[in-house]
């Protein structure tokens, strides 16, 4: 299996199949609206319209798995994003990111790598290579544009700028 095999749904309920973005890298974050990290936001907006370009996609998973940091709905977090941060990265539906009720995605990654790669926060980072193999990942206190993540994703873009 690889991150290719899974769907989510897209925050305006659409299918979202992880194998559109075959032979691209994904940069895939659970985020939530009411957390100490949710500035990390315009971080992750930074670094898709950095890279973009180069195929890099970045997806928000919004999740309310800790501290209940996500209360609202699709619509609601669609407009907090829009307003807050500009966000034009492609996000999912809310999600459940840990435990047995954890999407599918995320139990895989805990099959890959044990328990310890389940999210422990908001904001805890995935990068996942062009062949849907994990890349590497960082917890929620690592910024998205922290030198070793940056140079993570530049090692996996075809032509980073």
């Amino acid at each position: 299996m690889s991150a290719h095999d899974f769907e989510f749904k897209d925050i305006d309920g659409r299918r979202l199949p992880l194998s559109k973005f075959a032979r691209q890298p994904m940069f895939i974050v659970n985020t939530a609206s009411e957390c100490g990290f949710t500035p990390q936001y315009a971080e992750l907006q930074e670094l898709w319209s950095r890279y973009r370009k180069d195929g890099l996609i970045v997806l928000g998973v919004p999740s309310n798995d800790f501290g209940g940091q996500e209360p609202g709905d699709e619509t609601d977090i669609k407009k907090f994003c829009s307003a807050h941060y500009r966000i034009d990265f492609p996000m999912t539906a809310k999600q459940t990111v840990i435990g047995g009720e954890a999407h599918p995605f995320y139990r895989w990654i805990v099959g890959q790598l044990g328990e310890a790669a389940a999210p422990r926060w908001n904001f805890h980072k995935y990068l996942i290579a062009s062949d849907g193999t994990l890349a590497s990942l960082w917890p929620s206190k690592v910024s998205p544009l922290d030198s070793e993540v940056v140079a993570a994703i530049e090692k996996l873009l075809p032509r980073a700028s």
